[in-house]
């Protein structure tokens, strides 16, 4: 059996109790004590921090890193510049389903640090090029609408990376990568420090005041904020037409993997839509539940939880398009039915 990789800040988790679970081939912390909805409400109403070295990086540099993405990847690098981050996609060539979803983050003219999800890195590393240097860093991301302010106090020049915005910084003599990403629905920034230095810099984050948050927050975090996850909303036999990702093809490109399938379903129409569902009531919808219309199955919930600050169950959903928003619907958990209906996402929006 092969030992699950372990990120450099493991240590520091198992000191602070964390429950630590598999994950895409790698031991992550799922919660702190305090629990999942504990650190979800800091997140949406403060600050946490997250361990996120579990996802790829892919080194891409020199003259033909641009051209190599191009071709391979679905959004348009032209419509950003060095210093940048995009979202994109890579698809399967016979079919135009998402092999993978990435954010590519532009550091300078020829270098290219590409973030597959952890369980891909492979994958994506054989289709583009480049080098695997994901056991070389940490990733710490500081979300919520105090992330900036709170990290202000340890690391001035990363609380003033801006939204999508990339840049090499030093912390305490020590390079590092931010961007002003996420995948919570709050502000914040995304650290890439390297492996020796990254318990001291979430030591340092930790003591000012921010909460650790482990992925069980994390993905209820990106849930209540509608945002994808592989294996989920993206995967096989599914489009970015079909999850509503259109946006991040780039279709005045001259080509990327997969195009040609991508152009036919957009032709014909697609046959379903990625939904956002509510339901009635504190019970959670989970993903694999039937999805009941008019007394007939029409899909199953991708994911499915309860929303801590909605307080009740939210859930996405690829159904026909002509169930849009309003449609009532049920949905079958373990034999109850919960009622709800189909609802515009995001189900919760960022503080201003």
């Amino acid at each position: 059996m092969t030992e699950p990789l372990r990120s450099p800040l493991d240590a520091a988790h198992r000191r602070a109790g964390a429950k630590m679970v598999p994950f895409g081939g790698w031991d992550m912390p799922l919660s702190y004590p305090g629990g999942t909805i504990e650190e979800h409400l800091a997140c949406r109403q403060g600050v946490v921090a997250f361990d996120v070295s579990h996802l790829g990086t892919v080194r891409v540099s020199g003259p033909d890193a641009l051209p190599q993405l191009q071709a391979a990847l679905t959004n348009d690098l032209a419509k950003i510049a060095p210093g940048r981050a995009q979202y994109t996609h890579l698809l399967d060539e016979s079919d135009g389903s998402v092999l993978d979803d990435i954010i590519v983050w532009w550091i300078d003219d020829e270098t290219f640090d590409v973030m597959p999800n952890a369980s891909n890195t492979e994958r994506v590393r054989s289709a583009i090029g480049g080098d695997d240097t994901t056991r070389t860093r940490a990733v710490i991301a500081v979300q919520g609408p105090l992330a900036r302010a709170r990290l202000a106090d340890v690391f001035p020049e990363a609380a003033s990376v801006k939204r999508f915005t990339v840049a090499r910084l030093d912390w305490r003599g020590t390079p590092c990568v931010v961007a002003g990403t996420g995948y919570t629905g709050e502000d914040g920034v995304e650290i890439a420090v390297p492996a020796e230095a990254a318990s001291e810099l979430w030591t340092a984050i930790l003591d000012s005041g921010v909460a650790a948050a482990g992925l069980g927050a994390r993905d209820t975090l990106r849930l209540e904020a509608a945002l994808p996850l592989h294996g989920h909303e993206l995967g096989p036999g599914i489009t970015p037409l079909q999850a509503g990702l259109g946006w991040v093809v780039g279709w005045n490109k001259s080509e990327f993997r997969g195009r040609a399938a991508l152009e036919a379903e957009q032709a014909r129409g697609v046959s379903r839509l990625l939904r956002g569902v509510a339901t009635e009531g504190r019970r959670p919808p989970r993903e694999g539940c039937d999805v009941i219309i008019g007394g007939n199955v029409v899909g199953r919930l991708t994911s499915g939880n309860f929303s801590p600050v909605l307080g009740h169950g939210i859930g996405l959903t690829f159904l026909a398009p002509q169930f849009d928003i309003g449609t009532g619907v049920a949905i079958d958990v373990r034999g109850s039915l919960l009622d709800g209906e189909v609802v515009a996402t995001p189900f919760v929006t960022k503080k201003k």
